[in-house]
C-alpha cells in the first residue's frame, strides 16, 4: 500500500481512481505526528490539498468503523472560497468517502437557500460551503456545529482576500474547543498566521514547497508586445499552442467581454466567467470547457478563485496580476497533479518593469521572448496537421470505397489539396504582428532660449522686461550669440515676423498663436519661437510659407493688430511703437480682467460688466484696478492722479462718494459701544 496510514474505506477508493503514488502535502498529512493534530499547511495549487485534508480527517470521524451511523449534527465543516470551488470539493470528498456512506452536501450562495435548510434539517455527515452562507445557516440556526470534530479551511489566504475574515471568525468561534483545525493555504501572509495562532493549537506547519523555488511543472514565457497588440498576441499564443482546454485572465469584467468577443469574432470556441454572471451560466460554462465544447476560458481574477480543470494546460495574463500572490494563483490553475504545464504573460513594453517586479518577487524564471509568428504558427499547424490521427485511423470498407471513386475524379494532387483546405478553414487566422522595437524614442525636447526649434514644435519665451523694439535683430547674422538659433542641417529655415501687441496689451501665447495662425492662413506646425516684448511681439514662420503668410497678414483687421516682417520697410510701425501706451487700441485681446504691467493704466472700451478704473494703492508706480461705472468716470481716471475729483464720476460731474450698506455693521464692530 502506497498511502501510508490510510483507512481502509479511502484506501479501496483511492486504488478505484488510480491514484498509487502520493503527493509530497498527501504523504505529510499522514505522518504518523500529524494525526489529530492542527494544521498549518501551505502548499502549491493543484498540489491535491483535497484528499489530503479528506485522508487527514478521516480518523476522527470514523475511527475504527467502516461506515457512518446515522446523520445528524455536521462532523465536519469545510470553508471554501468560492462555489466552484466548494462544489469541487464536495464532489472529491463524495468519491473518496463513497465506501463509507457519508452523507456530504454543501452551502454556497447563488443557490436555493430553502433546499440547503431542508437538506440540513435531514441531517449531514460532512458540510462544504462558503463563508457567507454557512454564516447565514449558523445565525438561522439551521447549521449546528456542537457535535464538530473537524473544520477546514481550503484556500485560507483567498478568503481573506476576498474580506470574509468575520465570516470566519464567527464560523470558528461557534466550532467546539477541542475540534481539529486544518488550515490550507496557497501562501501564507501575515494575516493567515494570526488566524492560525488564534484559532490552532500547536499546529503542526507543513510546508512542501521552498519559498525561493518556483513551480516544478510550469513553465513560463513573458512575451514582448506593444499596448496595442496584446489581443492579437493572445490569439497567436492560443494559435500556435492550440491546447484542448486554456485559461486568459483579465482585470476587469469590461475587458473579459471584449477579448471574448474578439475570439468567438476570429472563430474560437471560447467561454467567459465573469462576477456578473448567475450560478447556471457559471456551470454551463465551466461544464462546456470540461466537456471539450470550448477550449478557451476567459475570465476575472475572482471568478475563476477555486477552479479546478483537469485538462488546462495553458494559462495566458492578458492583463498583467497586481501582486505575487495573484500572480501565483493564477498559475497553479495549470501543471496540477503532476502534470506540465505552461503559463505565458503578455507584456507591453510600458508594462516591462512591473513584469519584471511580479516575476522577481515570485521567485519565478521567465523566458522572454516575442509572439509567435505566422511562418511559425504555419509550420506547426504543418506538423500537427501530419500527426492527426486521420491518418493513422484504420480504414473501413466505406472509406475505401470513398478513396476509389476519389482518386478516379480528381488526381492525388486536387484531394491532397482539399484536404489541406478543409483542415486550415477549422483553424482561425493568426495576426501579423509588427516586431517589438521597444518604446518609441524620446523626441528631442526644444532648445534653449535662443535655439532654432523643431520642426512642428512650438516654444514660447519670455525676454528681459526692458527688451526695445530697436533691439530686434534684421537677419540671423544680427542676433545676439545668446539668441541666435545654431544652425543645423536638419532644421528648416526661419523667417522672423512681427506683431504690434505686446505684454502692454496682455500679450499671451495662448491667444496670440491661434491669431497668428488666423492672420496668416498657416498651422501651428509653420511657427518657430515666439518671442513676447513690452511693446510688440516677434515670431517664426517657415521660410518657405513666408511669403505666403506675408500677403495673408496683409489684409488682417487694424483690431487683431498690424503683422509685418522684420528687417522690411517697418517705419511705420516703430512709429506706432513709439506712440505713448495711452494711444495703443483700447483692448485687452484676451479678454481677461489682468491689468497690464506697469506705466498708466490701458483703458478698455467700457463695459457695463467689467469695466476698469485705477484705484489708490500703496504703491503708486504699480496701480491696482477696479470696474469703472461710466465712459466718464474711465477717462478722468487716465487723467493724472491730482487732478482727479474726489468722488466717483456720473455723467460728467463728481459724485459724493456712497456708502456701503455694510459700513454701518463694519463700524459697529470695530468701536462697539460701551454698557455699564
Amino acid at each position: 500500500m502506497t498511502f501510508p496510514s490510510t483507512h481502509p474505506a479511502l484506501a479501496r477508493a483511492l486504488v478505484a481512481r488510480d491514484y498509487s503514488v502520493p503527493t509530497a502535502v498527501q504523504r505529510a498529512v499522514l505522518e504518523a505526528d500529524a494525526a489529530g493534530r492542527d494544521l498549518l499547511v501551505s502548499a502549491q495549487t493543484g498540489s491535491g490539498k483535497t484528499v489530503a485534508f479528506g485522508l487527514a480527517m478521516a480518523h476522527l470521524l470514523l475511527g475504527e468503523q467502516e461506515r457512518f451511523g446515522r446523520a445528524n449534527e455536521p462532523m465536519a465543516l469545510i470553508i471554501a472560497p468560492t462555489r466552484e470551488l466548494a462544489i469541487q470539493v464536495q464532489r472529491e470528498l463524495d468519491w473518496l468517502y463513497a465506501d463509507t456512506g457519508a452523507v456530504v452536501i454543501n452551502c454556497v450562495g447563488g443557490m436555493d437557500v430553502r433546499a440547503e435548510a431542508r437538506l440540513l434539517n435531514a441531517g449531514a455527515h460532512i458540510v462544504v460551503g462558503t463563508p457567507g452562507r454557512l454564516r447565514d445557516h449558523l445565525e438561522r440556526k439551521r447549521l449546528d456545529l456542537s457535535k464538530l470534530k473537524s473544520i477546514v479551511l481550503d484556500e485560507a489566504d483567498e478568503m481573506l482576500d476576498l474580506g470574509f475574515r468575520e465570516d470566519l471568525e464567527a464560523l470558528l468561534e461557534a466550532t467546539p474547543s477541542g475540534r481539529q483545525t486544518l488550515l490550507f493555504s496557497a501562501t501564507m501572509p501575515r494575516e493567515i498566521e494570526t488566524l492560525a495562532k488564534r484559532y490552532q493549537s500547536e499546529a503542526i506547519r507543513i510546508e512542501t514547497l521552498r519559498r525561493d523555488q518556483q513551480h516544478a511543472d510550469i513553465e513560463y514565457h513573458a512575451m514582448r508586445v506593444g499596448p496595442g497588440d496584446i489581443e492579437n498576441a493572445v490569439v497567436n499564443v492560443l494559435r500556435f499552442h492550440e491546447m484542448r482546454a486554456t485559461l486568459v485572465f483579465c482585470s476587469t469584467r469590461e475587458a473579459v467581454k471584449r477579448l471574448h468577443g474578439r475570439l468567438v469574432e476570429r472563430g474560437f470556441s471560447a467561454v467567459a466567467l465573469s462576477g456578473e454572471l448567475t450560478q447556471h451560466e457559471r456551470t454551463q460554462a465551466l461544464q462546456a470547457v470540461r466537456d471539450g465544447r470550448a477550449r478557451v476560458l476567459v475570465a476575472t481574477d475572482v471568478a475563476a478563485r477555486g477552479l479546478d480543470l483537469p485538462d488546462l494546460a495553458l494559462v495566458i495574463h492578458a492583463d498583467l496580476p497586481n501582486d505575487r500572490e495573484t500572480l501565483l494563483h493564477r498559475s497553479g490553475r495549470t501543471g496540477r497533479a503532476g502534470k506540465k504545464g505552461l503559463c505565458t504573460l503578455i507584456v507591453p513594453y510600458n508594462r516591462r518593469r512591473k513584469a519584471e517586479v511580479l516575476l522577481t518577487a515570485a521567485k519565478i524564471k521567465a523566458t522572454w521572448s516575442t509572439p509567435p509568428t505566422v511562418e511559425a504558427i504555419r509550420a506547426r499547424d504543418q506538423d500537427r496537421f501530419l500527426a492527426d490521427a486521420i491518418f493513422t485511423e484504420v480504414a473501413s470498407d466505406d472509406d475505401l470505397l470513398q478513396v476509389r471513386s476519389l482518386q478516379a475524379a480528381r488526381s492525388a494532387d486536387d484531394i491532397a489539396m482539399a484536404l489541406i483546405r478543409l483542415h486550415r478553414a477549422r483553424l482561425p487566422a493568426p495576426e501579423d504582428l509588427p516586431e517589438d522595437t521597444g518604446p518609441p524614442p524620446r523626441k528631442e525636447f526644444a532648445p534653449v532660449r535662443g535655439d532654432a526649434p523643431l520642426a512642428g514644435r512650438q516654444r514660447f519665451e519670455r525676454p528681459n522686461r526692458v527688451a526695445r523694439a530697436s533691439d530686434a535683430p534684421t537677419s540671423s547674422a544680427a542676433l545676439s550669440p545668446r539668441s541666435a538659433p545654431r544652425a543645423r542641417d536638419d532644421r528648416r529655415e526661419m523667417v522672423w515676423f512681427r506683431l504690434n501687441i505686446g505684454r502692454d496689451r496682455n500679450a499671451d501665447p495662448r491667444w496670440l498663436l491661434p491669431l497668428i495662425c488666423r492672420a496668416g492662413n498657416v498651422t501651428k506646425a509653420e511657427i518657430g519661437v515666439i518671442k513676447i516684448n513690452d511693446r510688440d511681439t516677434r515670431f517664426q514662420i517657415v521660410a518657405e510659407f513666408a511669403d505666403q503668410f506675408a500677403d495673408a497678414a496683409r489684409t488682417t483687421s487694424p483690431k487683431e493688430g498690424h503683422i509685418s516682417r522684420v528687417g522690411a520697410n517697418t517705419a511705420a510701425d516703430d512709429a506706432a511703437v513709439s506712440e505713448p501706451i495711452s494711444t495703443m487700441p483700447a483692448a485687452n485681446l484676451r479678454g481677461d480682467k489682468k491689468a497690464p504691467a506697469g506705466g498708466a493704466a490701458v483703458q478698455r472700451p467700457f463695459n457695463k460688466k467689467a469695466p476698469w478704473r485705477a484705484s489708490a494703492t500703496k504703491r503708486p508706480d504699480k496701480p491696482s484696478f477696479r470696474p469703472a461705472s461710466s465712459p466718464a468716470e474711465a477717462h478722468a481716471n487716465a487723467a493724472p492722479r491730482d487732478a482727479r475729483p474726489s468722488g466717483p464720476v456720473r455723467n460728467g460731474a463728481a459724485a459724493p462718494k456712497s456708502r456701503s450698506k455694510y459700513a454701518h455693521k463694519k463700524k459697529h464692530r470695530a468701536a462697539p459701544e460701551k454698557t455699564n
